[in-house]
């Protein structure tokens, strides 16, 4: 499971395994140990397994958890408030998001959830009916 995953992650952030490599040691240079290309594909074709400390260094890197990365949950639980402002690269389809992209995704989304709330603490205190307006067929009401 891990290999899928540790792919799934790379391509999903359209990051080729030398670019990983790059990443990993840029964001973790008190690690004695550089990571390679060569080595994230023998992880990727399941020759080789990480350390404990690798698989730590790529579920911080990629904001997932170490079980997430090595199959023993199924799904993730990601805040998406959290990776929308993360400092990692965030894309939509071919689209990167930048800092003020990210922003504004982020007001969209809180002010639909805010509405949401808004609108169903509404119908809770009416009742079902009160929200259907009634048609006027009165066109003596329209004349100019």
């Amino acid at each position: 499971m891990f290999p899928i995953r540790l792919r799934a992650l790379r391509k999903g952030q359209n990051i080729s395994m030398n670019q990983l490599a790059q990443n990993l040691n840029a964001k973790f240079p008190e690690d004695e140990h550089k990571n390679t290309s060569s080595q994230i594909g023998n992880w990727e074709r399941g020759i080789r397994s990480p350390s404990y400390v690798e698989i730590k260094k790529l579920a911080l890197y990629f904001n997932v958890s170490m079980d997430y990365l090595s199959g023993r949950t199924s799904m993730e639980h990601l805040n998406l408030g959290t990776v929308l402002m993360d400092k990692n690269e965030l894309t939509f389809g071919d689209h990167t998001l930048d800092q003020r992209d990210r922003y504004e995704i982020y007001q969209l989304i809180n002010g639909y959830l805010q509405g949401k709330d808004n609108r169903h603490k509404e119908t809770e205190d009416d009742e079902p009916s009160s929200h259907q307006e009634k048609l006027n067929l009165n066109f003596d009401d329209y004349k100019m």
